[in-house]
């Protein structure tokens, strides 16, 4: 398969980054706070895979994500060095990413990674600098790193016999290197020794078990198991706190030891006397439980696992202020639905076999609502205002009225929203719906042309609903088409432009159905029933030329013409072959497909369950991109759901790690020439980019010149937008000057001349 890649491939080697991603967009969710640290002028956060800062005097906040080079995995400890002035993020795979403040560029530091322990342990805990050198905490033991010249130096395995074994933090004091392990109590060597790699250097201090440690006032505190705080008076730990809680966090300022539990923040004077208590239940504008805290600029900064930062001044310890930037309630997006205005995001959702009750690790997915435009940035509707509507999963947005959503559950029914507001949860107690209380399981939503909404309901006889414009209720009998009909899931629906529903479903391939005829068929696995690779079938759409495209969990199938549905024949999806090395190949064989979306250019953006997102040419011969985890701003190869806005040819990617957008030009094509705009105009010599010519309609052709008439570029769009890169014909770049573009119809039926200024 070709595989064309976009700008400069992205690799998890030891690499500097200090360009963005270029036509690429952002949109995490900063809510959950894995670690905190501070500047003389900042706050560095760490949310769950992005960062964001705030300026402590001008109270700016600005973010950092994948966009700008970070990793997609997940964050597990940050810490910022005033003296080298670098921000160093480590990350629960080994991963570390060093990031110069002066400049922005990132450097990914994959040692770790590498090493060759086992994965599950390279997990970096905590960050502690000491003499230009940082001693890093991990799972396996304790790395040191040097800031100066940014290597790696000694590995220490301070284990029994010099095993492998969890280190929580570290600490200087006296000369000593401190180290809190899982069960092997408090370690600690001189920090001078040469021979730290010797496991016989580290002696036991104490054999207790500890889960933090820091040096304040001169002298070492212990957070210990127990939940309670000491101090070590050189002779023996002595108990000055208790925390009611087990300690996640404890750490020393210049002034103050903070110490953080779940529900619980303690803050100690220098004479280890508690001066401030913040409990969670203080804060009573949104739940939050407590990940860490820290004190700068007399002012507490405390990370919460739900709302950013709760911040408050140390002398009015109750005058709560929430710092999170603009963005999702969370990462892991089920699916999307973008119109030209609005994008809206559900947080679902079922499982790999459609269960809902074990979506997640504590049950069903409760969650609310989230809304972005570009006008007003994100709006989150909260759970409590869904009427406990349980594993939101698709969103249809009524073509006739924007301000009209319904979403469908796959636990309590259908929620409809208006002027962005729940209104209404239909379920089997107040409309056409089927199910047990708990159990209305709806997913696939789709209006039709006459803005009737067609929906699934699964696991009952009638599992094909409409919801009429008119405000009737029909249902539609599927058992003669289903099998097993009473353990069936459905998935998703796609309707053609002569009103035939094709449905994706789990155990019964694609069905077809149009109410002109009342007939349902199938197309399923094998070659006599359909030829699919599987009767899973996870994505399906239909394209611009009246094909469908069905993704299953094991390849891609294609039939050929919509109209299919109306011949006696069965009908049968076909493979894609192409090229590959020489020798015929199966297009996306054995993939797992999450979704399909076809742009305006009638090209293919499909998703997969583990091998990120590809794009294809119409006919799916040429494979145009292939974005991944490792060349690209997407966080995580895992991706549920595609959506794309029309107008603006803006690509949408929800993956179980965050949200990210491509800019495409494959808009939709306009139905006339009148609103044709070009931009960036004039074009200066910082632009870097792409001169695009928008507004079009299909098929048309556009021809540039420079003002004498030279041509330098011709092409025909097929959706709404072409782009130019300011070259003749892909040679070398244009002088400066005004350059005229020519647009024509196909049938030269009309015509638009517009200009753009190229400054060199």
């Amino acid at each position: 398969m070709k595989k064309c890649f976009f700008g400069v491939l992205f690799l998890f080697f030891q690499i500097c980054l200090s360009q963005p991603f270029q036509n690429w967009k952002g949109y995490f969710s900063y809510n959950q706070i894995k670690d905190i640290s501070e500047s003389s002028n900042k706050i560095y956060a760490a949310a769950e895979n992005a960062l964001f800062t705030k300026n402590i005097a001008s109270n700016d906040v600005n973010t950092i994500n994948t966009i700008d080079g970070l990793s997609g995995q997940t964050i597990s400890a940050i810490y910022h060095s005033d003296t080298f002035n670098k921000t160093i993020v480590g990350y629960e795979d080994g991963l570390m990413i060093v990031i110069n403040d002066a400049d922005g560029s990132m450097l990914n530091v994959v040692d770790i990674i590498n090493k060759n322990i086992p994965a599950n342990i390279k997990r970096l805990n905590h960050f502690m600098e000491y003499d230009g050198i940082l001693y890093i905490s991990c799972d396996f033991g304790i790395v040191q790193y040097k800031l100066a010249t940014l290597e790696f130096g000694d590995t220490y395995f301070i284990g029994p016999a010099g095993q492998e074994i969890k280190v929580y933090q570290t600490t200087i004091f006296n000369g000593d290197i401190y180290a809190v392990t899982q069960y092997y109590g408090i370690r600690k060597a001189a920090i001078i020794n040469p021979n730290l790699i010797d496991y016989t250097q580290w002696q036991v201090f104490d054999s207790g078990y500890w889960n933090g440690i820091v040096t304040f006032n001169n002298q070492l505190i212990g957070m210990n198991t127990n939940q309670k705080l000491y101090k070590h008076n050189g002779i023996y730990f002595q108990e000055f706190g208790t925390i009611g809680q087990p300690g996640l966090d404890i750490r020393a300022t210049s002034n103050y030891i903070v110490v953080t539990s779940s529900n619980h923040v303690f803050i100690y004077n220098s004479s280890f006397t508690q001066i401030i208590h913040i409990q969670n239940t203080q804060i009573t504008s949104i739940p939050v439980t407590f990940t860490c805290a820290t004190v700068a600029n007399e002012t507490i900064y405390i990370g919460t696992n739900e709302n950013g930062i709760v911040s408050s001044p140390i002398n009015s310890p109750t005058n709560f202020e929430f710092i999170m930037p603009n963005g999702p309630i969370r990462n892991n997006i089920f699916s999307l639905n973008s119109s030209s205005s609005n994008l809206w995001a559900v947080y679902g959702g079922y499982d790999i076999t459609y269960n809902p009750y074990t979506y997640l690790p504590s049950g069903i997915g409760s969650f609310g609502i989230s809304r972005y435009n570009e006008a007003n940035g994100w709006l989150n509707i909260p759970y409590s205002a869904v009427f406990d509507a349980n594993a939101l999963v698709r969103i249809a947005i009524n073509p006739n009225d924007e301000t009209q959503l319904y979403i469908a559950s796959y636990f309590s029914g259908l929620l409809k929203l208006e002027n962005e507001n729940p209104t209404t949860l239909l379920n089997q107690s107040n409309s056409g719906l089927e199910g047990a209380t708990g159990d209305c399981r709806i997913n696939s939503t789709a209006f039709d042309k006459s803005g009737n909404l067609w929906m699934t309901n699964s696991r009952i006889k009638n599992g094909l609903k409409v919801l009429k414009a008119t405000g009737e209720w029909q249902s539609f009998n599927m058992e003669s088409i289903l099998t097993d009909y009473a353990s069936n899931d459905f998935c998703k629906i796609a309707i053609d432009k002569s009103g035939t529903k094709w449905i994706a479903s789990y155990k019964n391939g694609v069905v077809a159905f149009n109410e002109n005829t009342n007939i349902f068929k199938k197309i399923s696995e094998g070659v006599d029933l359909g030829n699919l690779p599987s009767i899973d079938v996870r994505a399906i759409a239909v394209d611009n030329r009246n094909q469908v495209w069905i993704g299953t969990n094991r390849g891609l199938r294609v039939l050929s013409s919509t109209g299919s549905y109306n011949s006696d024949e069965q009908m049968k999806a076909n493979a894609i072959i192409i090229s590959e090395n020489g020798v015929g190949a199966q297009l996306m064989g054995e993939s797992f497909i999450t979704d399909i979306a076809v742009n305006g250019s009638n090209q293919k953006w499909i998703s997969t369950a583990d091998s990120g997102v590809f794009l294809f040419s119409y006919n799916g011969q040429e494979t145009i991109y292939h974005f991944t985890k490792d060349n690209s701003p997407l966080p995580s190869n895992v991706v549920n759901d595609i959506d794309i806005n029309s107008v603006t040819g803006e690509i949408f990617f929800a993956t179980d790690k965050g949200m990210v957008s491509f800019q495409g030009t494959s808009t939709r094509p306009a139905d006339n020439l009148d609103a044709v705009y070009v931009y960036p105009n004039p074009v200066r010599p910082e632009f870097v980019g792409t001169v695009k010519i928008a507004g079009l309609i299909s098929k048309a052709n556009i021809k540039i010149t420079d003002i004498e008439g030279n041509l330098v570029y011709e092409t025909k769009s097929e959706g709404g937008t072409v782009e130019w890169d300011t070259k003749a014909f892909g040679k070398y770049n244009v002088a400066s000057g005004v350059y005229m573009i020519f647009i024509a119809a196909e049938d030269a039926s009309e015509t638009a001349v517009k200009k753009v200024m190229i400054i060199r």
